[in-house]
């Protein structure tokens, strides 16, 4: 049960992100383990406070892009060398992709670091925000922002587990439906991860 007051929320899900015992799995989903060429980035998990109830804020990547294209991701990318931490660099990299101003976030914690199979090291930063939100999508990286209602991304039954086959690597990913959107994928991996944080007995 949530609590119904917005600073309690924060104090409750702070608590439960600092205490989250990770088993090293997302659902079914074990976590992939860094490679020697590891390179860090970091996304921001933000989570819209609505009376009517939170959200988790989503992008749509444009599809001109050479990578992830037209993909469903939270704001995010490499932290740079001048950013003095992962919090840093996910706040800047969620002004530079859609105008979010920092001092309208308030960070909570983190979630255990997500390995891509192309051996970045991402750390999911928790954050919740409070509308209105004053947005500005950069039209050349964000084709669009939407939120998803935080009950439906954090209910295990809303992920199916799918394989994959790349460069000669078998696995498996997450994936979930909103509305139009696919979410899938490392963003469905951290959405999973942190229902499994916020659930914790």
């Amino acid at each position: 049960m949530w609590p119904a007051e917005m600073v309690e929320a924060q104090a409750w899900i702070r608590q439960r992100l600092a205490g989250f015992e990770f088993d090293g799995r997302a659902g079914d989903i074990p976590w992939r383990v860094a490679g020697a060429k590891q390179r860090p980035a970091a996304v921001l998990v933000p989570l819209v406070w609505h009376d009517s109830g939170p959200t988790v804020l989503l992008t749509r990547r444009t599809e001109s892009l050479s990578t992830h294209a037209g993909q469903v991701s939270f704001p995010g990318g490499k932290v740079d060398a001048e950013d003095s931490s992962v919090i840093a660099a996910a706040l800047r990299e969620a002004q530079e992709e859609i105008g979010l101003a920092t001092d309208g976030v308030t960070v909570l914690g983190t979630l255990p670091q997500y390995v891509t199979i192309t051996d970045f090291v991402v750390t999911p930063v928790v954050a919740m925000l409070q509308p209105p939100l004053l947005l500005r999508p950069e039209p050349g990286e964000v084709a669009e922002v939407f939120e998803v209602p935080l009950a439906l991304a954090l209910d295990a039954r809303q992920y199916e587990k799918h394989s994959y086959e790349r460069d000669g690597m078998r696995g498996q990913y997450l994936a979930m439906q909103w509305q139009h959107y696919t979410i899938w994928g490392a963003t469905a991996a951290m959405l999973r991860l942190l229902a499994q944080a916020l659930s914790a007995k």
